[in-house]
């Protein structure tokens, strides 16, 4: 019986992807890597003054946008448990990268979801003032899983149709 654990989605099942490990053994984190190689731009790319226009007119410019850094990877665990994305304390100090949604929630029934198969992604802001390259194979952040506990009027509303973002209403 699998509990929790990780796989490779099928699209990348020929890329040489590694499946994320604890760096030590007290590690709370399994390391991800990036699976391609990806650039997340600078928010001040286009200059500051066009940046704080966007942010003024509360436009979304394409500077602004969080760049998605794929995994090639998808995580089962139990019903009553979640896998918690987070950042790894070198690139905010480093690199200037940080997890736009602060922390990531994969859930349980993101698993084999029919429009990306489960595989997790990471999005980054990169507020650094130049381009930053992330490279195939680079750690790029840690996945803890964790349990929830319900309450004691839980109600659900829908299942799982789709993938990243898909139970946004």
């Amino acid at each position: 019986m699998k509990l929790r654990g990780f796989e490779i989605i099928t699209s990348y099942k020929e890329k040489s992807i590694t499946l994320p490990q604890r760096a030590t053994h007290h590690a709370a984190g399994y390391d991800f890597e990036a699976a391609e190689e990806i650039v997340v731009p600078s928010i001040w790319k286009a200059g500051v003054i066009d940046g704080v226009k966007a942010l003024l007119a509360k436009e979304t410019a394409k500077q602004l946008k969080p760049t998605l850094i794929p995994t090639g990877i998808k995580a089962y665990m139990g019903e009553d448990e979640y896998l918690q994305l987070t950042n790894r304390s070198s690139n905010p100090l480093k690199r200037f990268l940080v997890l736009t949604n602060g922390v990531g929630v994969i859930d349980s029934d993101y698993y084999d979801n029919p429009d990306n198969e489960g595989h997790i992604m990471f999005q980054f802001t990169n507020f650094g003032p130049t381009d930053v390259v992330i490279k195939k194979g680079e750690r790029i952040g840690q996945g803890i899983f964790l349990p929830f506990l319900k309450a004691d009027q839980d109600t659900t509303t829908a299942s799982r149709t789709g993938g990243f973002g898909s139970s946004n209403q």
